[in-house]
């Protein structure tokens, strides 16, 4: 059976969920949608959640398995890409990579807990060939200079 997915959302463990609900209120422009003992829900608009903060065991720590990184595809153009990243240097993110896929830019960047964020540029916006110069370009992960805004 083919699933068509209409809509994603991300759980993540976290040391503190009010901590990271400040975080992800400050940095990613999100708002608390419902929360509870052990937990709470962000948004980044009007539906009901799109990261769920949820506190993880005592002692808990990065792993080598699991989430690599999630990505947020952004819009607007270059500019907006570069003022993303003068926002995340100001605030004191920890900046991990920025490339060039091909038929876009990524912009790496970790949470309080290390939890991988990316914000996406699409630059390529004709599907069909975006999907055939991700898959010939072998899905690039290229250094790629960025100047902050």
């Amino acid at each position: 059976m083919k699933v068509e997915v209409v809509r994603t959302h991300l759980s993540l463990f976290v040391s503190d969920p009010e901590v990271s609900a400040r975080w992800y209120a400050e940095i990613m422009g999100m708002h608390e949608s419902a929360r509870g003992e052990s937990w709470i829900m962000m948004a980044f608009g009007s539906r009901h959640h799109d990261i769920a903060l949820i506190r993880a065991e005592p002692g808990a720590r990065q792993g080598g398995l699991g989430l690599q990184h999630y990505g947020l595809e952004i819009a607007g153009d270059l500019d907006t890409l570069r003022r993303l990243y003068g926002m995340l240097l100001s605030k004191g993110v920890e900046v991990v990579k920025i490339t060039d896929h091909e038929i876009g830019n990524g912009l790496y960047f970790n949470d309080p807990d290390g939890n991988r964020m990316e914000f996406f540029l699409e630059t390529e916006h004709d599907e069909a060939l975006a999907k055939s110069r991700f898959k010939a370009a072998g899905a690039p992960s290229r250094p790629f200079h960025l100047d902050p805004l």
